[in-house]
């Protein structure tokens, strides 16, 4: 008898994106420079989720809402609450917020402490991810089981700040494994 290996199920996340999943199967990736993703679960649930965001952004914003942190986390939030979590059992991942360019607003250093103080704020606990330094990086996570992957980018890696009109399935696989 011949075990088949399947390949995990895997939705790539772009700029203004977000993704909550139920499948044990399922992964969500997405390329990071200076944006931030957040990556929540509720472990008894079985729930979890991961956005994209470009900017901190503020309350008051509108144009553009999608690409703004404060937006792009309430939504994740509040999507994984109306898939069955609970806010008292949700854990975060945070991951990207890189110093992209020198010499500029350090954009990454904005959207980092952005979601740190918005999670303090909600009373999410922080169990791991990578937040700032100077290269991007590619990061996998399977939000029913809460492991994530970080790979690094090679310095000087452009990342392309367009959303592809088609994204095919990336491949799913990494070399460094986090927790």
């Amino acid at each position: 008898m011949t075990a088949t290996l399947s390949r995990p199920r895997c939705t790539h996340i772009v700029q203004g994106e977000q993704a909550i999943l139920s499948d044990p199967e399922a992964v969500l990736s997405t390329l990071l420079g200076s944006c931030v993703a957040a990556c929540l679960r509720d472990p008894v649930a079985g729930v979890g989720g991961m956005n994209h965001f470009l900017l901190p952004g503020n309350e008051q914003s509108v144009r553009g809402a999608e690409r703004e942190g404060v937006h792009a986390m309430e939504l994740l939030v509040n999507g994984l609450l109306c898939r069955g979590a609970q806010r008292s059992r949700l854990e975060a991942k945070l991951f990207g917020g890189a110093r992209m360019l020198k010499g500029l607003t350090d954009v990454g250093e904005l959207n980092a402490t952005f979601a740190e103080r918005f999670l303090r704020a909600e009373r999410i606990v922080v169990v791991g991810g990578s937040l700032r330094g100077d290269r991007g990086r590619r990061i996998q996570f399977w939000p029913v089981s809460g492991r994530a992957r970080q790979i690094l980018l090679t310095a000087g890696t452009t990342l392309s700040l367009e959303q592809p009109e088609a994204r095919p399935t990336p491949e799913c696989s990494g070399n460094l494994e986090l927790f």
